[in-house]
């Protein structure tokens, strides 16, 4: 795999029981790539290896006075320097070829999973450590992956190296076959608490990480109770802490990094005297004791790597397991796995709020409780067991049966605790008979496509941000007329000095630069562009004017009409343009019905819709039934 290859088609299936078997699994997929930086990498360090032979050789040549053996050594030499730059230039890029292929693949597969997850990730792993295993993780998981090729062609070089210096000059050559691996393993002891350490950092600066992206989600409430102080002294106190364990683990790195300098010295010292004490009795040549002196000293170049690849294990194991955590959550699936379906249509049915939206039909639903009714808008795009019901909530309910009538709460399916015993809080939502968690995530999202009240708009032009899997029987245009997109269109164009046409204006990110209305419609018309069989919306219109608000209800009921929408919202404009409203009341369905008749009717309904107090919905008088039916016209008219 090459830089310009990626994206890969396929990232595999990884191996996320742990994290040295994810690195482990991570090293297999790129055998290849590990492969070719293992040769170049042979090349150079072999090369440099042979750098001392052919001054040794060189040296004697001058004492023998002899031309042919110095040419000879000059060959050598030269032969030596070209392989020593063509190795290093090469083995350099292979291995950041593995590094950034190796991270692309950990970014591919954290993306993929964030995909199937949804909101559901951030619920189950924390947002400071989502946004840590996305970015620092990655780079030191492609680190690991880059430095071991390296340190494989290093440590078969010392071997070579060590092989040839016996065979050399075997009285010298015993010496530095011995010294060497006693290099090589002597920080061994030292690297468990290097890890710990290392470890207790990252743990740390996860911490402070959660934090940070805690305090900027809340810093405009936390500006509004003047509680920026407070959260800063928590950040600092935070970031002390990292700053502590960052510099006692850097601690123990240089105490590794004086070892690998010292011990590489005192060999030197060693052959040199020894070296020395057997050429004055003559056993060996000066040349010889040059050559084993020289090959010492440029093997502590590779001995370098043994104190690297450590590092990079002790830095990339952590970051590996968190990625494996992550890696390893799975979807809810109902007990019988996944089956391949065909498109899925029907009626939506939660079983355990006995919520049902009937097929083709525009149900409104309206909920107390603005965070339970996103977890159950959630659980409406099949991510089971993630909304929990109330305590006091009746999760045990029955399907209701198709002749039964549709206009009150029999229709959503009758509490029957004894009959529907076997009910689970944590059952999956039905469409059309079959359980969204229990067909596959490609099918399950092709069916219901659910947009919650805080959407993100990707930075580019508004043509890529609708770009969008579709059916492809609603037109940009369409969906941008639907959600009352024109403001939005010229406030684009005015604000992108050479795009004329609003589809090639660009949208900065998030879409900072537009208003929370305007990134509210944009991502509606999004969400209508697809053309999904279901379409859940949560609360979709909470920062437009009445005025958008009620234009946008009428034309989302005319651009669905025919197909199933189910929204979320407590407007009375939105309200009054279902064909079917629904109030979910401490975790069940606790009454049906249309709009007007509901605010009539039900006081909880009503309490809801129109932000009464509970004095205010107390039984109703002659006058505020005049007043109400006020109300009402004046809704309509608006509308």
């Amino acid at each position: 795999m090459q830089i310009q290859d990626l994206p890969y088609a396929d990232p595999g299936v990884p191996d996320a029981r742990s994290g040295p078997r994810f690195l482990w699994w991570l090293g297999r997929n790129q055998l290849g790539g590990q492969a070719k930086a293992l040769a170049w990498g042979l090349l150079h360090f072999a090369s440099v290896s042979a750098l001392p032979f052919c001054v040794g050789i060189a040296i004697q040549a001058v004492i023998d006075r002899s031309g042919r053996h110095l040419a000879l050594a000059g060959l050598l030499l030269l032969l030596a320097c070209v392989g020593n730059a063509l190795g290093d230039t090469f083995l350099h890029r292979a291995a950041v070829t593995n590094w950034i292929t190796g991270a692309a693949r950990v970014q591919q597969l954290l993306a993929r999973k964030a995909a199937l997850l949804g909101s559901a990730l951030t619920r189950r792993v924390a947002a400071g450590e989502v946004v840590a295993v996305s970015t620092g993780d990655v780079e030191k998981i492609g680190w690991f992956v880059e430095a071991v090729s390296r340190f494989t062609a290093a440590a078969v070089t010392i071997v070579l190296v060590c092989v040839a210096l016996v065979i050399y000059q075997p009285a010298l050559g015993l010496v530095v076959a011995v010294g060497l691996p006693v290099l090589a393993l002597a920080v061994l002891p030292l690297l468990p608490r290097a890890t710990r350490r290392a470890d207790f950092q990252r743990e740390k600066a996860g911490r402070a990480t959660e934090l940070a992206s805690d305090t900027v989600a809340g810093l405009r409430v936390l500006r509004g109770i003047g509680g920026e102080e407070l959260f800063l002294d928590r950040y600092r106190r935070a970031s002390q802490e990292v700053r502590h364990a960052a510099v006692r683990s850097a601690r123990m790195w240089s105490l590794i990094s004086a070892i690998q300098v010292l011990l590489p010295g005192l060999l030197m010292i060693t052959v040199v005297w020894y070296g020395v004490h057997l050429a004055r009795q003559g056993r060996i040549t000066v040349g010889e004791l040059v050559t084993v002196y020289s090959s010492v000293m440029v093997l502590t170049y590779p001995l370098r790597h043994f104190e690297e690849i450590a590092m990079a294990y002790s830095f990339s194991r952590p970051s590996a397991q968190r990625a494996a955590r992550v890696l390893s959550l799975e979807r809810t699936v109902q007990v019988g796995g996944s089956r391949d379906v065909g498109l899925l249509s029907g009626d939506l049915y939660d079983p355990v709020t006995g919520l049902l939206a009937p097929e083709g039909l525009f149900t409104a639903v309206v909920c107390g409780d603005p965070d339970a009714a996103g977890r159950l808008a959630e659980r409406l795009g099949g991510h089971a067991g993630e909304a929990v019901a109330p305590d006091d909530a009746v999760s045990e309910v029955r399907e209701p049966d198709a002749g039964e009538a549709g206009d009150g709460p029999a229709a959503e399916g009758t509490a029957s605790r004894g009959a529907a015993a076997d009910q689970e809080d944590g059952a999956s939502v039905l469409l059309g008979g079959v359980p969204l968690d229990a067909v596959p995530i490609g099918s399950a999202r092709a069916a219901v496509l659910v947009q919650d009240k805080d959407p993100v708009l990707l930075s580019g032009t508004l043509r890529e941000l609708l770009d969008v899997p579709a059916s492809g029987a609603v037109s940009a245009e369409a969906a941008l007329t639907a959600a009352q997109c024109d403001d939005v269109l010229a406030a684009l164009v005015e604000g992108s000095l050479d795009a004329a046409d609003p589809m090639d204006a660009r949208i900065t990110e998030r879409g900072r630069s537009l208003s929370g209305g305007q990134r509210q419609r944009l991502a509606l018309a999004r969400s209508l562009i697809t053309d999904p069989e279901v379409l859940v919306l949560d609360e979709p219109t909470s920062a437009v004017d009445s005025h958008t608000e009620a234009r946008i209800a009428a034309g989302l009921k005319g651009l669905r009409a025919g197909r199933t929408t189910v929204v979320f919202t407590s407007s009375p404009l939105l309200l009054d343009q279902a064909e079917r409203v629904v109030l979910v009341h401490r975790g069940e369905v606790a009454a049906v019905g249309a709009h007007r008749a509901l605010v009539r009717s039900d006081p909880r309904y009503r309490a809801v819709v129109t932000r009464e107090t509970e004095s205010e919905t107390a039984p109703r008088g002659v006058d505020d039934e005049t007043a109400l039916r006020g109300v009402l016209e004046e809704i309509e008219e608006t509308a």
